[in-house]
């Protein structure tokens, strides 16, 4: 690509006002050797001038080394070529810096020019990459947050059953035991398949059931119309788990947990989550933690501007509601 640029530079610059021209006429010795020091002076510029000063903004010194460039270029073409090409005509005398800055400068901005943008465009491409991988490196460390964070909440509830001899703790081992396996081995990638994400959900609340029995009402309904979609993994579960710590930390009874969620044809996920909680329990801990900082970080990384979330609290129900428009899956 460089050769042809400095070619077509070449032709631009070198033409002769006749309109026909031979190849021997075109690349005669002193057309090329003209260009050779127009373009020595360019490599110099981009090689030397623009990494050493312009890119480090040490102007003073890049406009002083640029000067002495054209400078030379310039004592090059009068006292030198045109002494050795045109003795008789063009090197008799000296037709004033304007007039040679003129004709010097087009070929040599076109290829420094050249070089700009080739550097611009790979410092961005670098950016986009450092940018992505950067965003990645978030991601994964929003969702490590997430996983001691949801384990040490369901270890004490463990930990309570055991206590108590509670016949549903190897119940509640086996549930438990399928969402770390989840969590730990099923969901390393930035998106996982929708089936396996609502089948986390389920499971979830089927723990969580088997601890609260009978002190309150669990309600699960989900109406998916086309799975052929992915979702970043553990994002719906933090909202869940919220709901569940708050109603039943809250309130010994009557313990209220609603949970929708609803896939369109076209994979826009309108998800509700909803729960209430005892009045003199402290509302202002609803929306603080470690789980919904960290889930509005991770919509923020990987839907920008594609979703909505909204978190009401009346001071008795705490209510989450989330729509996005989910990406196809990948066929493998």
């Amino acid at each position: 690509m460089v050769i042809v640029l400095l070619l077509l530079v070449f032709f631009s610059f070198e033409l002769d006002e006749e309109q026909h021209q031979s190849l021997h006429t075109l690349f005669k010795p002193s057309k090329l050797a003209f260009f050779a020091n127009y373009l020595a002076a360019a490599m110099v510029i981009n090689y030397v001038l623009l990494p050493v000063f312009y890119y480090h903004k040490r102007w003073i010194l890049f406009i002083v080394a640029l000067s002495a460039v054209l400078t030379a270029v310039i004592l090059v073409d009068e006292f030198i070529l045109e002494q050795i090409f045109f003795p008789d005509t063009r090197g008799t005398h000296f037709p004033g810096l304007m007039f040679t800055l003129v004709e010097t400068l087009p070929i040599i901005i076109i290829i420094v020019a050249f070089k700009l943008a080739w550097d611009s465009n790979r410092r961005q491409r670098e950016l986009e990459r450092l940018a992505g991988l950067m965003k990645e490196s978030e991601i994964q460390f929003l969702k490590s947050q997430i996983n001691p964070h949801f384990l040490f909440n369901n270890l004490n509830s463990l930990y309570a059953y055991a206590i108590d001899n509670s016949p549903k703790t190897p119940s509640i081992i086996l549930e438990l035991s399928a969402v770390l396996r989840y969590m730990l081995y099923d969901c390393q990638s930035d998106f996982v398949a929708l089936p396996r994400e609502i089948q986390q959900l389920e499971n979830y609340v089927a723990l969580n059931r088997l601890q609260i029995e009978n002190r309150g009402e669990i309600q699960f309904t989900k109406d998916i119309a086309n799975l052929d979609f992915s979702i970043p993994p553990l994002i719906l579960i933090v909202f869940v788990e919220n709901a569940f710590k708050h109603s039943t930390g809250s309130q010994a009874a009557n313990i209220a947990v609603e949970i929708r969620v609803q896939v369109s044809t076209d994979g826009k996920l309108t998800f509700l989550c909803k729960n209430n909680y005892s009045l003199d329990y402290q509302s202002a801990s609803l929306e603080k933690g470690i789980g919904l900082e960290n889930v509005r970080k991770r919509l923020d990384l990987q839907y920008p501007g594609a979703h909505e979330l909204d978190i009401q609290d009346n001071g008795s129900i705490f209510i989450t509601r989330l729509t996005m428009q989910l990406k196809k899956r990948d066929k493998l």
